[in-house]
């Protein structure tokens, strides 16, 4: 299939990777615009890419920046993602064809990363925490695009589970009917984001690199539709409080149904709520959890090429 190069920019350093053989994993974006403040937000862009590097892969931050879609960007570029007033939007898969056409910036999710990283040819993304059903969704049906886009996409993809503010048991049950492979890194426990542990348990479980490397090279040979998760807790020792966590979530959902906060602007809104209302604890868990998730990744992708 062959790509607009009006349309999809790739970087020089990313396009080198791969035209040698090196290990490159895609990021996404939505972190760096809707996920943290400003200017924290740009500086742990550039930490999650180094931890790449130190995982002696290449980041491949992908985005988009005046109506292209660039898979790995410069410093200017992250600070546009970064600023508050670049009206960066939210892009998920569906959101890709009037972004583009509107000619503005977009930050991706891990729907839009996973499509624009299989599209360019990576095959490995690190991300925090995926996303999936909403609370309530027997009455609102709202679920994320992830789920669907990750279904149909062979990549593997390093997280720390679903968010905790969604409804873990139902995505966990919706990953197993879309055939989604779940692989537990050094666990039998799904992780929950905040939480090392969301009370739920994954189907399989890899202790070593290598080990998940030969999950996805398996599944690639014999064209195994859908993603592997390779889902990695936050340690014990650098997760959230867990009384804290439970009555910080309750009050948030409490709050955006008081403001009648629906659809994709749930996730972002309760993501800063748990920043406010923990005294930004929640965020340091979100950014050491994503830096470690971002060096796994790139572990696995090395191992893949051995």
């Amino acid at each position: 299939m062959s790509i607009d190069p009006s349309r999809l920019v790739i970087h020089p350093e990313v396009k080198l990777a791969m035209a040698t053989g090196d290990a490159v994993v895609a990021l996404e974006s939505t972190i760096i615009s809707h996920g943290l403040p400003s200017p924290r937000n740009v500086k742990v862009a550039a930490e999650i890419e180094q931890s790449v590097r130190d995982g002696g892969a290449v980041p491949a931050t992908i985005a988009i920046i005046n109506g292209v879609v660039r898979v790995g960007l410069s410093p200017d570029e992250l600070q546009i993602l970064g600023d508050p007033n670049s009206n960066v939007v939210k892009v998920s898969t569906r959101d890709l064809g009037p972004v583009l056409a509107s000619g503005g910036h977009g930050a991706t999710t891990v729907s839009a990363t996973s499509h624009i990283a299989h599209l360019a040819g990576i095959k490995f993304f690190a991300t925090g925490g995926l996303g999936g059903v909403h609370r309530g969704a027997q009455d609102t049906y709202d679920e994320s695009g992830d789920l669907v886009t990750l279904a149909r996409t062979p990549i593997t993809v390093t997280c720390a589970g679903v968010k905790s503010i969604l409804d873990v048991g139902a995505t966990v049950e919706r990953l197993e009917t879309l055939g989604i492979t779940v692989v537990g890194f050094g666990t039998d426990k799904f992780p929950g984001f905040y939480r090392a542990d969301s009370g739920f348990t994954v189907p399989w479980r890899v202790d070593t690199v290598e080990q998940a490397a030969a999950v996805a090279l398996n599944r690639d040979a014999i064209k195994a539709p859908g993603a592997v998760i390779v889902a990695k807790p936050v340690s014990d020792a650098d997760q959230l409080d867990l009384e804290l966590h439970d009555r910080v979530l309750a009050e948030g959902l409490a709050e955006a149904d008081r403001l009648h906060i629906t659809g994709k602007e749930v996730t972002p809104f309760l993501l800063d709520w748990f920043h406010t209302q923990t005294n930004n604890q929640s965020l340091e868990v979100n950014v050491t959890l994503i830096n470690a998730n971002a060096r796994l990744a790139a572990e696995i992708a090395v191992a893949a090429k051995k």
